[in-house]
C-alpha cells in the first residue's frame, strides 16, 4: 500500500511561523486588532515602577478577552490554553505564564480600568456604524453566583431570634420576680422593647443575685441563666455583623456575603428554591452590549435608575444627551421610573403591568365599570363618578413611601350616599360609602406610556426588543455556558461578565 511520506524526525530548512497558521479572517486576530486599536493608559496604573518587570498589560489584556470569546473561563484552563492551542500561542508569542498570574490580572489589575476599556469598543463599534447609540434595549436575568447554594442568611430569621432572645430575657426576669422574697421588688431593669449588650448585662446580673442562695429557685432557671450569660451576648454580636453585612438586604450566603439570594428560572431541583445570584442588567442595540451593570437586589424596578445613572458615568452626560429612546418590559414600570426618564428626557416605550392584561377583550370586560381604573374622572373640577352617576369628590391628600424609598402623592375620594344603591353589591362589599384612592402622576405616566406603546413605532419597539436585547442573554447562558460566577464578590463579579459582554461584542463585529 502507498502513504504520503511520514517522518517525525525530519528537519525544515526554515522554521514555521505562528502568523503563516492563523487564517487572515481568524477571530484571534480581530481580537489582537482590538486592543492594538485602544488606549490601554488607565491599566498602565495599576502596575508599579518599582520591583521586578511584569508581563505586558496588553498581552494580558489579549489572552483574557480571547480566552471569555472562546468560552474558556478558568484561569487554569487558559494556562493550559497557552501552553496547546496555537491561537493563545501567537497572542502571547509561546510565552507561558502561569494561573495565579492570570487570576491576579483578572481579579485586581483589570478592575479600575475595565470599564474604560469596554466604553472604547463600543465607541469604536459606534464608529464603524455597527450602533447608533440613539436607542437602547434594556432587560435583566439572575446569574448564579460562586457560592454555596444552601449556606442561608436571612434577615427575618435574624429579626425574630433577637425577639426570642428578648421574651426569654423577660420571661426569666418576671420569674425571678415571682420568686424573690423581698417584700418591695425593684423595678424592671427595662422595658424590654429592644435587646442589646447592656439590657442583656445588667438584667442578667439582677437575675442572678434574685436566683442565687434562693431556696424556692429551680434548676432549670438556673440553667437557663447559665445559657444566656455564655450565649447571649456573643449571638448578639453575631447578629449585628449579620445585620451590617445585609444592609438593605433580606438575605446572603456565608460563602459569598456580596450574593443575594433569588428565585431562579435556571433551578437545578426544579423546584422553585432560591439560589445566591447577582441581579444582571445590559442595554443592547442591534445585540451589542452598549452598557451592563450588576446588582444585589432581585427587583429588576429598582435596577433602571441605577443602570443609566451609571451609563452616564461611564461614557458621559453628552453620550446620555444623545441617547433619545428606551424600551423595556413591564418589570420597570414604575412611578419612580418615569419620573426619572422624564427628567432625563428619553422617550420611554417602557410597560406598567397591567399593559398586557388590558390588551385582552376579556380583561377589559371583567369588573367593568366598577372598577375604579374605569370610573369617569373629571380633571377640571377633580372628582369621579360612580356607576350610578354620583359625585365622589376628594376627600385629602396623603403621602406614602414605597419600598425603594420613592414618595408618592395620593388623592382619597368618596361617595356620600351607598346605602341605598342597587348596585352596592356589585360595586364594593365594604362598610360605608365607597372611597378610591388614585396616583394621578402615575396615571398620566400610564396614560402617556398607553398612547407610545400603542404607536405604530411602539409595536415595532415591543417586537424589536424580543429580538434584541433577550437572544443575547440566551448566547451568553446557553450557546456559551455562561451559567454562574466563576469568580466571589460584587466587583470581581462585575468585572467577569463585562470580560463576557466585551466577548460577545467581538463575536458581533465578526459576524457583521
Amino acid at each position: 500500500m502507498k502513504f504520503k511520506h511520514y517522518n517525525q524526525q525530519q528537519t525544515v530548512l526554515l522554521p514555521y511561523s505562528f502568523d503563516d497558521l492563523i487564517p487572515e479572517q481568524h477571530p484571534v486576530r480581530v481580537v489582537d486588532y482590538v486592543v492594538e486599536s485602544i488606549n490601554i493608559q488607565p491599566l498602565l496604573k495599576a502596575y508599579s515602577k518599582e520591583g521586578n518587570p511584569g508581563y505586558h498589560p496588553k498581552m494580558l489584556l489579549k489572552v483574557m478577552l480571547y480566552a471569555y470569546m472562546t468560552n474558556v473561563y478558568s484561569s487554569r484552563k487558559i494556562e493550559l490554553a497557552l501552553r496547546e492551542n496555537i491561537n493563545f500561542m501567537w497572542l502571547t508569542s509561546m510565552t507561558i505564564v502561569d494561573h495565579n498570574t492570570i487570576n491576579r490580572f483578572r481579579s485586581n489589575k483589570l478592575k479600575d480600568s475595565f470599564k474604560e476599556i469596554f466604553k472604547q469598543v463600543v465607541l469604536m463599534l459606534a464608529s464603524e456604524g455597527l450602533i447608533t447609540l440613539k436607542q437602547i434595549y434594556t432587560d435583566g436575568t439572575k446569574i448564579e453566583a460562586q457560592a454555596g447554594r444552601y449556606t442561608f442568611v436571612w434577615g427575618k430569621s435574624i429579626k425574630t431570634n433577637k425577639a426570642k432572645m428578648l421574651t426569654q430575657l423577660e420571661d426569666l426576669w418576671n420569674y425571678a420576680q415571682s420568686i424573690d422574697n423581698d417584700d418591695n421588688p425593684d423595678p424592671e431593669p427595662t422595658q424590654f422593647k429592644e435587646i442589646n449588650k447592656e439590657v442583656i448585662e445588667q438584667t442578667v446580673a439582677k437575675i442572678d443575685a434574685k436566683l442565687s442562695g434562693n431556696e424556692k429557685a429551680s434548676s432549670k432557671s438556673k440553667a437557663k441563666l447559665r445559657y444566656i450569660k455564655n450565649n447571649f451576648v456573643a449571638n448578639l454580636e453575631k447578629y449585628e455583623q449579620q445585620e451590617a453585612i445585609l444592609a438593605e438586604r433580606n438575605s446572603y450566603s456565608k460563602t459569598d456575603t456580596e450574593a443575594t439570594f433569588m428565585r431562579m428560572k435556571e433551578d437545578h431541583m426544579r423546584n422553585g428554591q432560591l439560589k445566591p445570584a447577582y441581579n444582571t442588567q445590559i442595554s443592547t442595540e442591534n445585540q451589542i452590549i452598549v452598557h451592563y451593570t450588576i446588582h444585589q437586589n432581585p427587583t429588576d424596578t429598582k435596577t433602571l435608575k441605577p443602570h443609566l445613572e451609571n451609563f452616564e458615568k461611564t461614557f458621559g452626560k453628552e453620550t446620555l444627551q444623545q441617547l433619545k429612546e428606551i424600551t423595556a418590559d413591564a418589570g420597570y414600570g414604575s412611578e419612580e421610573n418615569y419620573d426619572y426618564l422624564q427628567e432625563k428626557e428619553l422617550t420611554a416605550y417602557v410597560k406598567y403591568n397591567t399593559f398586557d392584561k388590558e390588551q385582552d377583550k376579556n380583561y377589559q370586560k371583567k369588573n367593568k365599570p366598577f372598577s375604579k381604573e374605569n370610573l369617569y374622572y373629571n380633571q377640571e373640577e377633580d372628582y369621579y363618578v360612580c356607576p350610578m352617576g354620583q359625585k365622589m369628590h376628594k376627600t385629602h391628600q396623603s403621602k406614602r413611601t414605597t419600598e425603594a424609598g420613592h414618595t408618592q402623592s395620593l388623592s382619597h375620594y368618596q361617595a356620600k350616599n351607598c346605602e341605598s344603591c342597587p348596585l352596592r353589591g356589585q360595586c364594593f362589599k365594604a362598610k360605608g360609602n365607597r372611597s378610591i384612592e388614585r396616583n394621578h402622576n402615575l396615571e398620566r405616566h400610564k396614560q402617556r406610556t398607553r398612547e407610545l406603546l400603542l404607536s405604530e413605532t411602539g409595536i415595532q419597539k415591543r417586537k424589536q426588543r424580543t429580538a434584541d436585547v433577550e437572544p443575547v442573554f440566551a448566547q451568553l447562558k446557553h450557546n456559551n455556558g455562561f451559567r454562574r460566577f466563576s469568580l466571589k464578590g460584587l466587583e470581581k463579579v462585575e468585572l467577569e461578565f463585562g470580560l463576557m459582554a466585551l466577548g460577545h461584542n467581538l463575536r458581533k463585529k465578526i459576524a457583521a
